[in-house]
């Protein structure tokens, strides 16, 4: 089974008001310390059975902020240690950090997928979600990318931004689809209570625009509305938050849904080898010196049971619009655990004749019309 692998870039211009994510807006004289600890960090790690690297994805934080010779490095490195034949290598960009330079020596340095956090194409959500670009950052930033040349461009919405209407969020979807890009993420936003919005709206303040965010109901219409649109211009659903044309799924996230393994280097990135999952230290200024005193950054590591593979199975196999194999969940698995995997029957049958499942043959998937409750659904196969 090949091997993916992520970079993680925990560096940002600002702090975008809903996010709770490890990353952080510091110096730039940080940027080529930290890209060389990455380096040093691939060259001292060594994965089992030397298996081929097909998917490299650079995210963060904004991994377009590094210097391109920093992120040509990287990729060299990972070159010079093991065996790459890469089909799809990504960089997660924000708009306004575009320009013809950049696009033109990330495709010599091997990227052939960008992945551009659109977000919204209204200025005044963008301003209120805390985002340096404007709607027209995005149309001139697609306009260099495809001049440079870049062959696969993935762009993403978030339903739910504050002050957000089903005016402004038709015309978000219209904007993206007047560019076409190969691959799109559609997220419902989701407010972390530990973000500077999350933590204003919990204390029923007005900054940020907490008061100004849509309701639930709203936010689940603005998804199923740009669900509807994309299947009317040809994009296949093929996640809960993807769809894509044909041939442009996300190779590289295809593999955390499907449980294959992976390898993360930076400051937070996560590794999965199939039986043990482990993190790196979140702090960048702490992950930088401990790989440059030779200590190893990994925390956090833990090793899978069958039972918490097997709900991984579950709630990561129904993220999934193709859904899950139950006859090959249960030769897996129901040797080892019979009794629950019986029990879990019994979960399905409750779901479905709630219509929240259903099943083809021993192909089991989310019903169509409750993606938005999708996390409802996951919760019964938790504990």
């Amino acid at each position: 089974m090949n091997l993916g692998v992520y970079i993680q870039v925990p560096f940002c211009q600002t702090k975008c008001t809903y996010c709770n994510f490890h990353t952080g807006v510091v110096s730039r004289d940080r940027y080529q310390p930290y890209a060389e600890a990455v380096c040093r960090e691939i060259a001292s790690v060594k994965f089992p059975d030397a298996p081929t690297i097909d998917t490299v994805y650079f995210g963060g934080g904004t991994p377009s902020l590094l210097d391109p010779s920093a992120l040509a490095e990287i990729l060299g490195t990972l070159w010079r240690n093991y065996c790459v034949e890469a089909v799809e290598i990504t960089i997660e960009a924000d708009p306004e950090t575009i320009t013809p330079e950049k696009a033109r020596a990330w495709l010599a340095a091997g990227f052939n997928r960008i992945s551009l956090g659109a977000q919204s194409f209204d200025d005044r959500e963008l301003q209120s979600a805390g985002r340096m670009h404007r709607r027209a950052d995005i149309y001139r930033a697609v306009e260099l990318l495809r001049s440079a040349g870049f062959p696969n461009i993935s762009m993403d919405l978030i339903a739910g931004l504050p002050h957000q209407t089903a005016e402004s969020w038709e015309e978000s979807v219209s904007g993206l689809l007047r560019i076409r890009p190969e691959h799109v993420s559609i997220y419902m936003l989701e407010i972390d209570e530990g973000s500077r919005l999350g933590k204003e709206r919990l204390a029923g303040g007005g900054r940020y625009s907490a008061g100004a965010i849509p309701c639930d109901d709203a936010i689940a219409d603005f998804y199923e509305s740009a669900r509807a649109r994309l299947a009317g211009e040809g994009y296949e659903h093929y996640e809960i938050s993807n769809w894509a044309l044909a041939g442009c799924a996300s190779r590289h996230n295809l593999k955390y849904w499907r449980r294959e393994p992976y390898l993360g280097f930076g400051a937070g990135a996560h590794s999965f080898d199939g039986r043990t999952r482990w993190a790196n230290a979140h702090d960048a200024a702490r992950y930088t010196t401990m790989v440059g005193q030779g200590f190893s950054p990994r925390e956090q590591i833990e090793a899978v049971t069958p039972a918490q593979a097997l709900e991984e199975e579950f709630f990561l196999g129904l993220r999934q619009l193709e859904g899950i194999d139950l006859a090959r969940i249960e030769r897996d698995y129901g040797p080892r655990l019979h009794e629950r995997v019986a029990n879990l029957r019994s979960r399905i049958a409750a779901l479905r004749s709630g219509g929240l499942l259903e099943m083809e043959a021993e192909r089991l998937r989310l019903s169509p019309g409750r993606l938005t409750v999708s996390n409802e659904v996951f919760a019964e196969f938790l504990g």
